[in-house]
Formats: structure tokens, C-alpha cells, sequence
């Protein structure tokens, strides 16, 4: 799940297509509601490049049913650049579990990444576990108590959790939410016990007390939480997992119009402010062209089959 960070200082992206673009308000469609990384990530992009574009992007929350109502609208919108839409990598994770009314690869053509970022295993601050050797403990010896939250059914943090279910054979109970934000409440609650969140959501609640961070799902430690091991460091060898948000537009968009929203996004990530932003998150920017972002999804599609199909995660 290797992502090679490729982003440059451009010019205003009106100057790669035929015609001026854009010249109507853009809607970026967020398939979750908001406070969750996906909206996080698509608004600091919107709102970028409203500022850049002299134009209005406009984040349009439209959640359900794991991503997919959102996903079907731009799906079906016309192919005119006036809409795109913002998912995670449970744009490609999802197929594999339910029958869509859209696909998720021929009926959208790739832009490019926003961002990948690592999961993080959080726990509320009156867990007794105070890493993830007395988290397994503690369940080990409360098994009702372990049920694990997550953002959506079929999204990275769900599959993180089987994945932690399988490692260590718990018997976890998943719970799947519309969204990080109406997912964290119940964590910070302790109504759930735990959740494999992404950074962009979790970061500003573990910094403020609110949620105690056990382990990052990244190879190696984040710059943004140096002292919070990796879940291979806690004793989970094999266990490695990111989330990632990227761009699409529906299938047929002009080339050109892609293009130029590509650079325009990869503008907008190098600014300071969102250098900045992204880093306090543990985000890695993107930026990469259509055709490395295309490339890039389709074999995280092929990847997420095969987990999908060897953890026989079912729709819920």
C-alpha cells in the first residue's frame, strides 16, 4: 500500500483545459457525514481551492449505507466537471462485500490522492488498558466486552479490526457507524471498547485527553505521535493497515477538466497551510497524476479481494 508522494507547485489549473474551467460552483460529494477524515481531508481541499480558483467548491455531505448513496449520485451525475467525489479506500473495499448499483472502477475516472493515512488504535481514557498487550488481556478475560467500532461497513477500519480479531483470535463484536464522527462519541463514552480510527479524526481528541492511543497501523512510527508504537512493536508482527482518500470524477469526464483538477488539487496540497495540516493529521499528501492514481487503485482493489475473500468479511 506503498504511495510515492508526488506533488508540485503549479500553475492555476485553468490553463490545462480547452475551455476555462471552472466556471460554476463545484460539487465535491462526501459520501459520510461530517467530522469524519473523509470530510476532514475533502473540506481542507474544497476550501483550498476555492481560495486558489477563485470559485466555489462546495463539500456536500451525502452519507449512507457505507459510502455508496454518495458514491452512486456522482456516479450518475453528468460527466461536466461541476461534480466529483471524495471517498476512502472503502471506495474499492466495498464491492467485494455487497452488490452496488454503480462500479466502483469503470464508473469513475480516477483524479488523483488526497492523502494516505495510517489507522490508529484508540481506546476511551477509562479503558484499564494502557497499551495493547493489557488490551488483549483485559479482553481476553472480558469477552463481553469486546466490541470494536468503525467509521463504516466495508471501510479500512473495519477490515483493521478483523484483522485485529484474526492476530490475536478475540472474540470482537464489530459495530459499524455512519461516519468517524458518530462513531467516536460511543468511543470516547466507552459504550464501545475500542476502534481502529484514522489519524485525520482521531489526532485532535488523543492530543486533547479524550480518546488514549494504544498503536499506530503503519510500518513504523508517525512523526505526529513519536512515543505511540506501531501494532508490529505491540506484538502483531504481520499486522499493517492504512486508510487513503483520493478524487474521482464520474466515467466520461473530459480528460482535460481531470487533469486540470488533478493539478489544481496538487497545488492545493503543497500550500503551507495545508503542509501544515496534513502533517499534524500523519498524512501522506498525493498529488499523483490520473493515471499513477488509477494504476494505484486498482491494485489496492486487487489487494482488497483477496482480504475481503481470505477474512470472509460479509456485509452486516
Amino acid at each position: 500500500m506503498e504511495i510515492t508522494r508526488r506533488v508540485a507547485l503549479l500553475a492555476p489549473a485553468t490553463a490545462w483545459a480547452a475551455d476555462p474551467w471552472p466556471t460554476r460552483p463545484v460539487r465535491m460529494v462526501i459520501p459520510y457525514p461530517p467530522g469524519g477524515p473523509t470530510d476532514i481531508l475533502g473540506r481542507l481541499v474544497a476550501q483550498r481551492l476555492s481560495a486558489d480558483l477563485g470559485q466555489s467548491f462546495v463539500a456536500e455531505n451525502r452519507a449512507g449505507a457505507g459510502g455508496s448513496i454518495g458514491a452512486e449520485a456522482v456516479a450518475r451525475a453528468a460527466p461536466d466537471g461541476a461534480t466529483f467525489l471524495v471517498n476512502a479506500s472503502a471506495h474499492v473495499i466495498l464491492p467485494h462485500m455487497i452488490r452496488l448499483p454503480y462500479d466502483a472502477v469503470a464508473g469513475f475516472a480516477p483524479v488523483t490522492l488526497i492523502a494516505s493515512v495510517p489507522l490508529m488504535l484508540v481506546v476511551p481514557v477509562t479503558s484499564p488498558a494502557r497499551d495493547v498487550a493489557g488490551l488483549v488481556a483485559y479482553l481476553r478475560a472480558n469477552p463481553g466486552r469486546g466490541s470494536y467500532a468503525s467509521s463504516s461497513n466495508g471501510g479500512a477500519p473495519h477490515l483493521a479490526g478483523e484483522m485485529f480479531r484474526l492476530q490475536s483470535g478475540l472474540p470482537l463484536q464489530h459495530i459499524p457507524y455512519r461516519g468517524s464522527g458518530q462513531a467516536l462519541p460511543d468511543v470516547i463514552s466507552g459504550t464501545v471498547g475500542l476502534m481502529f480510527d484514522s489519524m485525520a479524526s482521531s489526532a485532535d481528541l488523543i492530543r486533547g485527553g479524550q480518546l488514549r492511543a494504544l498503536a499506530v497501523t503503519a510500518a513504523a512510527r508517525i512523526p505526529a505521535f513519536p512515543d505511540v508504537p506501531t501494532m508490529r512493536e505491540a506484538g502483531f508482527p504481520e499486522y499493517e493497515i492504512s486508510t487513503w482518500y483520493g478524487i474521482w470524477a464520474p466515467a466520461g469526464s473530459p480528460p482535460d477538466i481531470v487533469l486540470a483538477m488533478q493539478r489544481a488539487v496538487a497545488t492545493a496540497l503543497a500550500h503551507p497551510d495545508s503542509v501544515a495540516r496534513l502533517a499534524a493529521l500523519g498524512a501522506i499528501a498525493g498529488g499523483q497524476p490520473p493515471e499513477a492514481f488509477g494504476a494505484f487503485v486498482a491494485r489496492e482493489n486487487a489487494t482488497y479481494a483477496r482480504l475481503v475473500r481470505d477474512a470472509n468479511i460479509r456485509a452486516e
